[in-house]
């Protein structure tokens, strides 16, 4: 199987854009999950249920509500170009913020699952000894969830590299832009000579897919290892 330059440009398109979506949401989602984990406030179930939608919404919606906010014309979108002169509308960032989005929950829950199952008197131990709330994160926090977070790390790139409806609704289909994997498969699909592309692009997702869903098995089952204290 060979792909051409344009088709590799397409999976190195994707590829981006699925690494900065999850990157740039991993440290909301840390927060979230964090807040969600050890804090106990009014309406906490609500915010639970919000930061979860892009699981249960149809992706569309999920892309419109993105439309409205970060468009040209958009709450959010309309400041940002006239403050920073940026805009998400039609380019592959708005691509990333989409795909962000719609892995976002996958992240918290595997955060918030680390967070939960993390020895909290080893945190309290840090601060009996002098360490302060950012050094405590830091040295005893941070590892204790570290395979959690590159377990939802895994999980987010993965749904990431598989959105099609918020994406294709948000910064719509351009080749080169914002055409990602799905995307070029279904415009593959809508031209008679597209089969070729159709299976090659199916192929290398499917590649993909198992590759990411292979490594974040591995990594539960080293974070297993590590908890029964046989990581060797």
């Amino acid at each position: 199987m060979s792909l051409t330059p344009e088709e590799w440009g397409i999976v190195e398109l994707s590829l981006r854009v699925g690494l900065w979506g999850t990157l740039c949401s991993l440290p909301f989602a840390y927060a979230a999950a964090w807040l969600l984990a050890r804090r106990h406030f009014p309406g906490k179930a609500l915010l639970d249920a919000i930061l979860h939608l892009p699981l249960v919404l149809p992706p569309v919606v999920v892309g419109f509500a993105l439309l409205v906010l970060f468009g040209a014309q958009g709450a959010i979108g309309k400041l940002l170009r006239e403050w920073f002169n940026f805009t998400f509308a039609f380019r592959w960032t708005g691509a990333a913020l989409a795909a962000g989005v719609m892995g976002f929950p996958l992240l918290v829950r595997a955060i918030r699952q680390a967070l939960e199952s993390s020895d909290m008197k080893l945190e309290q131990a840090a601060q009996t000894l002098g360490a302060g709330p950012w050094l405590t994160f830091l040295t005893v926090t941070l590892p204790l969830t570290a395979t959690g977070v590159l377990h939802g790390f895994v999980l987010a790139f993965a749904r990431a590299l598989g959105e099609f409806g918020a994406t294709i609704t948000f910064v719509s289909n351009i080749p080169g832009q914002t055409q990602t994997l799905p995307l070029a498969i279904y415009t593959a699909t809508q031209v008679p000579d597209g089969d070729a592309m159709v299976w090659r692009m199916c192929a290398i997702s499917v590649v993909l897919a198992v590759a990411t869903l292979i490594f974040s098995e591995v990594l539960i089952r080293f974070g297993n290892r590590k908890a029964m204290g046989h990581d060797g």
